[in-house]
């Protein structure tokens, strides 16, 4: 969605809502980027209700808005999986997680093996809390799989693979169920936690390539 034309300053954050919209208003934004979009499907059909509230506020204010989803999921510099496997200091990264045909996360392996009681508390050290582990299977750990958000199925991949950590955002039922069956450690570190990562790099590229002024606002969302 395009604004006037104009980009001074570039306000990045996780989800394309309200709160967040009004906030990098306050902050002197002209473009906005997220992770999460206002579009899914057919959902901008009707410009009604929430949707009116969302687009008019961006048009009141002649800001521009630019959402990439999976795509930034998948990237393999920028993308939420490639900058959490490289905060990790994951090693000899490799395409993981099939999602409707598409590769969007990255398997890789620790520099040297690691008690998993270890590998989490670094997880809520350079990912953050709440965390949920989920001590299923080797106590020793070295090859990690990573898929950012509500990507908690896709733990039946890591098991099949023989993974030893499947990393994740939500956890679900279902997916206990299966780290059980699979004997397979998981951390869920939280949707938006996991996926602050993409927009920040995209930010800080914009920043180096065009010297335009960027700052992520961060909404503290504990889910």
């Amino acid at each position: 969605m395009a604004n006037s034309g104009h980009v001074k300053k570039i306000c990045c954050g996780v989800d394309a809502s309200l709160e967040f919209f009004q906030q990098a208003q306050e902050h002197g934004a002209d473009m906005v980027i997220c992770h999460h979009g206002i579009s899914w499907g057919e959902s901008l059909a009707t410009i009604t209700g929430l949707n009116y509230q969302r687009v008019s506020r961006l048009l009141r204010h002649d800001m521009a808005l630019y959402a990439s989803h999976l795509p930034l999921d998948a990237h393999p510099t920028l993308g939420n999986n490639a900058q959490i496997c490289r905060t990790l200091g994951l090693r000899k990264l490799k395409p993981f997680g099939m999602y409707n045909g598409k590769l969007i996360g990255f398997e890789g392996s620790l520099p040297k093996p690691r008690r998993f009681t270890t590998f989490a508390r670094m997880v809520a050290e350079k990912i953050g809390k709440p965390l949920h582990t989920w001590d299923c299977g080797k106590k020793t750990v070295q090859r990690i799989a990573v898929v950012s958000g509500g990507a908690a199925g896709e733990i039946a991949e890591a098991g099949e693979k023989g993974i030893d950590v499947y990393l994740s955002g939500e956890q679900s039922l279902a997916a206990y169920n299966l780290a059980r069956e699979y004997g397979i450690n998981a951390i869920f570190a939280g949707h938006y936690a996991t996926e602050r990562f993409g927009v920040i790099a995209v930010g800080e590229r914009l920043k180096k390539r065009f010297g335009v002024e960027v700052e992520f606002l961060d909404m503290g969302i504990a889910v």
